[in-house]
C-alpha cells in the first residue's frame, strides 16, 4: 500500500469534483502561475488514490504544468457500488470491469476541457491508462506507465492479493484492515489515521474486481506500441510487484524512454517525489509540439 506523506494538497492544489458525462470523481487540481504548458492526468494504484502524487503537484507545478490527481471509481473519495459501507456484492464487480474504467479516463479527458493531456498511471493506474490509450489515443500526448508491467503482476504478489479478495468474501473493510496491519506490521506514520480513512472508503468490489485484473491481464505491449503514442516507462531500482528487468524489455519492446529512479521502489512518486518529477517534466519537455496548443 502506498503511504503519502500527507493527505493535504500543496498551496498550488485544490481537492474538488471533476464532473463528467460518466459520473462525479474526486480530484486534486493543482495549476502553475501563467498558462501551462499542457495538462497531467494522473492515475493512482491498487489500494492508492490521489493523494499518492501530493508531492509531485509542486514540482510539476514549477515546470509549467497544470496536474489532475483522480480517484477512479470506487476509490476513496469517488463513489461507486459498495462505496460508503454499502454491502459486499459480487454483481458490483461488473461496474469496475476495466473497459468501464478505461472509459472513465477517456470521459475526465473529455472534462478537463477537450484539451490531449499527458496521461500517466502508477501500477494498476498504469494498465487502467493502457486499456483507455487502446479505446481511443486521441486525446493523449503521451501515456506514462510508472511501475506497471506488461501483463499480470508476479507470482509473489498474486498470492498476496489472492489472500486479500479471501478476507474480502468473509471480512469487512475494518476487519481487513487490522488483519493486513498485523500481517505487515508498518512502522507509524503521522498519515495512519488517514491511511485507515481512505481504506475504509474504498469500494470492496473495486478492489476485488482490480484485484481480478491484475492476477490475469494479458501482454498488450505490442498493441501499445501500435498505436505510435509517445510512451514513457518509469520505475524505482526495485520493484516486487514487476521486477525491474521485465519493466525494461518492455520499454524496449516499446521503443519506450526508460527512467529508473535511484533509491525508489514500487512507488518513486512518494519514494522520490524530486527527481521523479524531474523525469516526467525531461520526458514530456523534450517531446515534439510541446508548449504548442493541440
Amino acid at each position: 500500500m502506498s503511504r503519502p506523506p500527507t493527505f493535504t494538497p500543496p498551496p498550488c492544489a485544490h481537492a474538488t469534483t471533476l464532473s463528467t458525462d460518466r459520473g462525479a470523481f474526486a480530484v486534486i487540481d493543482a495549476r502553475p502561475e501563467g498558462t501551462p504548458k499542457a495538462t497531467v492526468l494522473l492515475l493512482p494504484g491498487y489500494t492508492g488514490s490521489k493523494e499518492d502524487f501530493i508531492a509531485l503537484h509542486e514540482p510539476l507545478a514549477a515546470a509549467g504544468y497544470r496536474s489532475v490527481a483522480v480517484d477512479g471509481r470506487g476509490q476513496y473519495a469517488s463513489s461507486g457500488p459498495g462505496s460508503d459501507g454499502e454491502p459486499y456484492r459480487q454483481g458490483d464487480e461488473a461496474t469496475y470491469r476495466q473497459s468501464e474504467l478505461a472509459a472513465d479516463v477517456l470521459a475526465q479527458q473529455a472534462a478537463l476541457g477537450g484539451e490531449r493531456v499527458h496521461l500517466l498511471g502508477h501500477s494498476l493506474g498504469g494498465q487502467i491508462a493502457r486499456a483507455a490509450v487502446l479505446t481511443d489515443a486521441a486525446p493523449f500526448r503521451s501515456l506514462t506507465l510508472m511501475s506497471s508491467g506488461p501483463a499480470q503482476i508476479s507470482p509473489s504478489q498474486q498470492q498476496r492479493v489472492k489472500l486479500l479478495l479471501d478476507a474480502l468474501s468473509v471480512m469487512g473493510m475494518a476487519q481487513v484492515w487490522e488483519a493486513i496491519q498485523a500481517l505487515d506490521a508498518p512502522e507509524e506514520t503521522d498519515t495512519d489515521d488517514e491511511l485507515r480513512a481512505r481504506w475504509l472508503r474504498h469500494s470492496p468490489a473495486q478492489l476485488a474486481a482490480t484485484g481480478r485484473q491484475l492476477m490475469t491481464e494479458p501482454d498488450r505491449v505490442a498493441e501499445l506500441a501500435a498505436t505510435g503514442l509517445p510512451l514513457h516507462v518509469v520505475s524505482g531500482e526495485r520493484d516486487d510487484t514487476w521486477p525491474v528487468p521485465l519493466l525494461d524489455a518492455m520499454a524496449g519492446r516499446l521503443a519506450a524512454a526508460r527512467t529508473v529512479i535511484a533509491g525508489a521502489e514500487h512507488s518513486p512518486n512518494t519514494d522520490r517525489p524530486g527527481p521523479t518529477a524531474a523525469a516526467l517534466t525531461a520526458f514530456w519537455d523534450g517531446l515534439p509540439g510541446q508548449g504548442q496548443a493541440q
